[in-house]
């Protein structure tokens, strides 16, 4: 399929500017004249200026050229960038329509091994982000980055408010498991907690994630794609989003989960949402801090080890015994990394299900193991198998 019919080249302003020969800009190929082949690319940028998911926060779809500005004028990283930027994504004539555009743009993509990566744009736009799945069979983890739950099921919400909802229903169902990051209990109702704990997924709130921010990496290395609405960021850190909250996460925080997201292998896309320039201070200094979190994100990337190869001599394996069932849980650590991984032993194994049979843990996983305590996130993963 010809993208280029969906798409319009981003703004001559960026296009057309100045670079240092050292600049991000400089090493991918934007479409300015001409579209860019996105076959044999490793990451394909593109925005989406649909704001008709929300009434609370309306502007944010001039966001993906503002982001483009200050990423654009930072350093490349290291590794030999692929990276293309397809421009802007042309709306549909209602968002449903801009949905299957989103989800038709990241089959392809996805189709291709090009990661899409997506400024929005409003929060809602990730169910089309969610959807380029949909044909690719097989289960999906989804990460969330988000203060607020998005779990709303009044049909007169906005649809920025109720799109979590939304996936949690979406037929077919192939979401295997969901993770939340970054949510603050007094904005959400604990009847959407409740259902998340009841389908067994994970929801981790600030002061759980400040504790020890380490603990989020093997959550966030489970997922095949991520979702970040800009609300989870700290208002004095970024300003520009008209829900805006006093306490979430600092900017070096979410530099930090963009950093382990892109060092993620199985993770295929990533979507920012919420940017609202006409909330941010002169210097755009939201705009600032999402292009830094997408410079960690790519420079993540390019780090990757592709160390899934358990049974090579890059792992350690440890079996630890238990005094109940299961009568012993399996860890692996890579050499290389010092990642930790643990297999998770069920009873009526399933192709569909055989990827996710050896699931990311964390070093505390393996030593509550050792206590003859089941960890909990072994727990969590076999009830949603079984």
């Amino acid at each position: 399929m010809d993208l280029t019919i969906l798409f319009s080249p981003i703004d001559e302003s960026i296009y057309q500017k100045s670079y240092a020969p050292n600049s991000l800009f400089k090493s991918i190929r934007a479409f300015g004249d001409k579209m860019p082949d996105y076959k044999g690319a490793n990451i394909a940028v593109f925005g989406v200026k649909e704001e008709r998911g929300t009434t609370t926060n309306t502007g944010c779809a001039k966001g993906p050229d503002e982001i483009r500005k200050k990423l654009y004028n930072l350093k490349k990283g290291t590794g030999t960038y692929r990276i293309v930027d397809l421009g802007n994504l042309n709306a549909g004539i209602d968002l449903d329509e801009t949905y299957v555009r989103i989800s038709e743009v990241c089959r392809i993509l996805l189709e291709n091994n090009v990661l899409p990566l997506i400024l929005g744009g409003t929060h809602d736009l990730d169910y089309g982000q969610y959807r380029g799945y949909e044909e690719m069979e097989k289960l999906i983890s989804l990460l969330n980055i988000d203060a607020f739950l998005d779990l709303d099921d009044n049909r007169e919400a906005d649809k920025a408010s109720q799109h979590i909802h939304k996936i949690l229903l979406h037929e077919p169902n192939y979401l295997l498991s969901y993770t939340h990051l970054a949510h603050q209990l007094y904005l959400i109702d604990p009847a959407s907690a409740a259902i998340l704990e009841k389908l067994y997924f994970e929801a981790f709130r600030i002061g759980q994630m400040r504790t020890n921010l380490a603990e989020m990496e093997p959550a966030i290395r489970n997922a095949d794609l991520m979702s970040f609405d800009i609300t989870a960021i700290r208002s004095s850190d970024a300003p520009g989003n008209a829900n805006a909250q006093p306490f979430g996460l600092t900017g070096e925080e979410a530099c930090q989960l963009c950093w382990y997201a892109g060092m993620n292998e199985k993770l295929s896309s990533a979507g920012f949402y919420e940017y609202n320039p006409d909330f941010d201070d002169a210097t755009k200094k939201t705009a600032s801090v999402i292009a830094t979190m997408i410079w960690y994100f790519i420079e993540g990337f390019y780090h990757r080890k592709h160390d899934t190869n358990f049974r090579s001599n890059d792992f350690l394996k440890y079996v630890v015994s238990m005094a109940a069932e299961p009568e012993t849980i399996t860890f692996y650590k890579s050499k290389v990394t010092e990642k930790w991984w643990m297999e998770v032993a069920y009873h009526q194994p399933s192709a569909r299900y055989a990827r996710n049979s050896i699931i990311p843990c964390s070093y505390n996983d393996y030593q509550a193991a050792t206590k003859g305590e089941v960890p909990e996130r072994y727990i969590s993963t076999l009830a949603r198998l079984i």
